[in-house]
């Protein structure tokens, strides 16, 4: 029924640039602030981190496999489109939890900032490539 809409090797690489990006987010980028907010000390290892990997792989695939549907009905075209939609999707369905989630545990805006820059950014390139492969 869905398959004639969907290049599900676009939701691959969707979930692959999210990926990345992430790691550089957390690994390169925000490294020290997100340590630091998260309490993780320098130079410490914490554990589980292949299977966290693994697990943002998954659940960055179900996101772009969600996403992309949401594309089609949207009849979002090339990149600006998917990246518009991914946008909006940010707006209406991650930032608000998030926010809220952050206030529930009383971390600090930083934090949030950081978190939701990420996926700020993480689906607009993800609805900007899944529109744009279409």
């Amino acid at each position: 029924m869905f398959s004639h809409h969907v290049a599900y090797l676009a939701v691959v690489v969707a979930a692959a640039i999210q990926w990345v990006l992430g790691a550089l987010w957390y690994g390169l980028i925000f490294s020290k602030p997100w340590k630091a907010l998260v309490g993780i000390k320098e130079g410490e290892k914490y554990k589980g981190t292949a299977f966290a990997l693994g697990a943002s792989f998954v659940a960055s695939f179900i996101l772009c496999f969600v996403l992309v549907y949401v594309i089609v009905w949207a009849r979002a075209v090339g990149f600006g489109g998917g990246a518009f939609v991914g946008l909006i999707a940010w707006l209406g369905f991650m930032a608000p939890p998030l926010f809220a989630q952050h206030l529930h545990e009383h971390r600090r805006f930083n934090l949030f900032a950081i978190n939701a820059g990420y996926w700020l950014l993480a689906m607009a390139l993800a609805g900007g490539v899944l529109a744009a492969w279409r």
